[in-house]
């Protein structure tokens, strides 16, 4: 019945291998060579110099018939077929994997481009769409076996065990502030370990139980098959799968690629950067640096051929004794002894499982991560000897940090549905499983998984520095003492101890005010007075005159600041200018009495009355006429005392003595008076037009000073007068 169950297994086959390796370890910083699993790039600008793995191993298996309860399992005596918990359906799947990521090893070329050369053994198979009736029907004993048929159509198998070896180089293609690419690309060389699959058209078993009579009453079981099938193995499978082992096999070579790229989105890269002395910028190699990173990558671009390999076709119309099926030693037994064959090759050659990553991580605060991850397959699902991955989307968050990391999983896989794992990294060990939590969880887990592994990692340090200027050691030329980046890290020197820096002191070596840029204050003319205050630096001059010497332009010995006529010689009683000589009469204004009206030296600068202008005017005072018997003078003898006033203005410093007279006709007494009151009416009459009072006097002399006789009318007029004299 194991040979049915087998040949069940085998037709009935479609392949998910190749399901996620090191489930959670991958999305780690510090995962190193490991990062070539999933995308080449990611080991360009890592937080490793070196990393070097010893041993890992990732196993997996999943499956939708069988569910457990871990702690059943571990308890010592448990069977699968009394104590699992069974889901049959129509669409049974069972798969698994083995990955071992053997001695491998990364390091950096320079800032920019990484490598990393690796070895890696893989093993996939798997069990799809078996109808889950069918299955417990045929692991019974035949005589409890009813009949099933399963109609099965098309399908695909493929099982595959090879080994890599691999070399892969990264670079970083941009960087530019906040944006950052890399990209990496792995060339692998395949040696094949073992190989088989197998494919149907239109293939359908019916098993009746009480087929066959074998004669004497026995009865057996017939199977009645229909279809056609394709079977190719390598030549270390001889049809018994069950007792094949791995190994080498000549002319069992191939070649794969990886191809990948890395977005890191980084709005903090300044905090992030230093620079040395010289203006270069360098980065904190220690530190991961993005806020969100974006990984898409294609795995698995290849194929491996086994020139020696076995390619049949068989027809399997027709029906079958069961205990025929039971005396066939192996599974090509029974397609070679029981079955037609109707075309045979000698190559096979299988397809890796191509496979498109996408991978984007988030920093939400400082050590901690999430992580979305999708692998999808490439391959198509109708095509022989063809690998195929799982589709899995994973969400993980992680802590991590250099010396440490854990990680938490969560998984949909298809055919295997959610997986809830956990896992951790401790310096040179990492172990995990993306399936743990749901095993200890569940009463009905239908997946397990586990890695483990050694390595040796060398991180990048973290830069150290001693003395907290922000200068790191390997930067710092004086790394015990702080100071600033732009001087290597050493403080700026005082070398005359002004307190302005050298770096700003325009003379180092001289004491000076940090007003003057450290330089002192020149005397450039030697008087004592500082340039900075000296208004003549290059002339010596006096502390008083900012520094520069009295100037006396004019050469009247009084200086120009002084003298205000600085272009004019002039006496120092005159402030230095020149004596005016307004009028132009020679005589100085300072000395004329008439500075604006010309005279003579003999009267003190003023014009002289003349005898000539004596007679003009008592010709005019002669005309002035008054009311008979009175003071008041006739509106007549106006134009007179108008000449009068002009004549007077004429000499402005001459004073004058109006004198009034009369005849001799009346008492002496009586014309005494008249004759003071009409010589004080002109005076009046002049001072009311104009003339200084201080110039005039008035006097009246009667009858006492006669110019003509009184005994007549004429010499009485002339007696009658006013005179105007000039005061000597």
């Amino acid at each position: 019945m194991k040979k049915l169950f087998f040949l069940l297994c085998i037709i009935l086959s479609a392949h998910f291998t190749n399901a996620q390796s090191y489930i959670g370890f991958l999305t780690d910083n510090y995962s190193g060579v490991h990062g070539v699993i999933s995308n080449p790039a990611n080991i360009t600008d890592s937080r490793f110099k070196t990393d070097v793995n010893l041993v890992g191993a990732s196993v997996l298996f999943a499956n939708d018939y069988y569910g457990i309860k871990l702690s059943d399992v571990t308890s010592g005596d448990f069977d699968f077929e009394e104590d699992a918990t069974k889901n049959p359906s129509n669409s049974n799947n069972i798969f698994g994997n083995v990955d071992v990521l053997g001695p491998a090893f990364m390091f950096n070329l320079d800032k920019k481009s990484s490598i990393a050369v690796f070895s890696r053994m893989r093993v996939n198979y798997n069990i799809n769409e078996i109808n889950g009736e069918t299955y417990e029907s045929i692991s019974n004993d035949f005589d409890e076996t009813e009949d099933f048929n399963v109609n099965e159509e098309d399908y695909y198998l493929t099982g595959n065990a090879w080994a890599e070896i691999g070399i892969t180089y990264a670079r970083t293609i941009y960087n530019k502030e906040q944006h950052f690419l890399k990209g990496g690309v792995s060339l692998k060389y395949l040696q094949g370990l073992g190989n088989a699959y197998t494919s149907g058209k239109d293939v359908t078993i019916d098993y009746d139980a009480d087929g066959s009579n074998l004669g004497g009453g026995v009865t057996t079981g017939s199977i009645t098959t229909t279809g056609e099938v394709n079977y190719g193995h390598s030549d270390n499978i001889d049809g018994n799968f069950e007792d094949f082992d791995l190994e080498i096999i000549d002319g069992a070579k191939g070649f794969g690629l990886d191809l990948g790229f890395v977005y890191e989105y980084r709005p903090d890269f300044a905090s992030y950067n230093s620079t040395d002395s010289d203006g270069n910028i360098y980065g904190r190699k220690d530190k991961n640096k993005y806020k969100f990173k974006f990984g898409l990558s294609i795995t698995d671009i290849g194929s491996i051929k086994y020139k020696n390999g076995t390619a049949n076709t068989y027809d399997i119309n027709g029906t079958i004794n069961e205990d025929d099926f039971e005396n066939e030693e192996n599974f090509e037994d029974v397609l070679n002894n029981l079955y037609r064959e109707i075309n045979s090759g000698l190559s096979t050659k299988a397809m890796l499982p191509t496979a498109l990553h996408l991978n984007a991580d988030w920093n939400m605060l400082k050590k901690f991560y999430l992580n979305l991850n999708t692998d999808l397959s490439l391959s198509s699902n109708s095509k022989e000897n063809t690998n195929r991955i799982a589709n899995i989307v994973s969400l993980t968050p992680r802590f991590e940090s250099k010396g440490f990391s854990f990680y938490m999983p969560l998984s949909l896989i298809q055919g295997s549905g959610f997986q809830w794992g956990a896992g951790f990294r401790a310096g040179p060990l990492y172990i995990g499983s993306g399936s743990i939590l749901s095993l200890l969880t569940s009463n009905d887990s239908k997946a397990a998984d586990v890695y483990l592994g050694l390595k040796i990692p060398i991180t990048q340090k973290s830069p150290k520095d001693k003395d907290g200027d922000g200068v790191t050691n390997k930067q710092d030329k004086c790394p015990k003492v702080a100071g600033p980046i732009e001087n290597s890290g050493c403080p700026w020197e005082d070398t005359d101890r002004d307190t302005v820096l050298d770096k700003d002191d325009q003379c180092p070596e001289e004491a000076g005010p940090v007003e003057n840029s450290g330089c002192p204050w020149k005397d450039t003319d030697g008087d004592t007075v500082l340039d900075k205050d000296d208004q003549c630096p290059e002339e010596a001059g006096l502390p008083e005159n900012s520094g520069c010497l009295y100037k006396d332009t004019d050469g009247d010995t009084i200086y120009d600041e002084e003298d205000k006529c600085p272009e004019e010689a002039g006496p120092t009683e005159n402030n230095g200018c020149p004596w005016k000589d307004t009028d132009g009469d020679t005589i100085l204004d300072k000395d004329d009495q008439c500075p604006n009206t010309a005279g003579t030296a003999a009267n003190n600068g003023c014009p002289e009355v003349t005898e000539t202008v004596q007679k003009t005017l008592n010709n005019y005072a002669k005309t002035i006429l008054f009311n008979t018997g009175k003071t008041s003078i006739k509106v007549e003898s106006t134009t007179a005392l108008i000449e009068i006033i002009q004549i007077l203005k004429e000499y402005p410093n001459a004073k004058f003595s109006v004198e009034g007279h009369t005849d001799s006709i009346g008492s002496a007494v009586n014309n005494q008076k008249l004759s003071e009151n009409r010589a004080n009416s002109v005076k009046d009459f002049l001072i009311e037009k104009g003339i200084d009072s201080s110039r005039l006097s008035a006097v009246g002399y009667g009858e006492t000073k006669p110019i003509a006789t009184n005994m007549y009318k004429d010499g009485r007029e002339q007696n009658r007068r006013v005179e105007i004299n000039l005061v000597k």
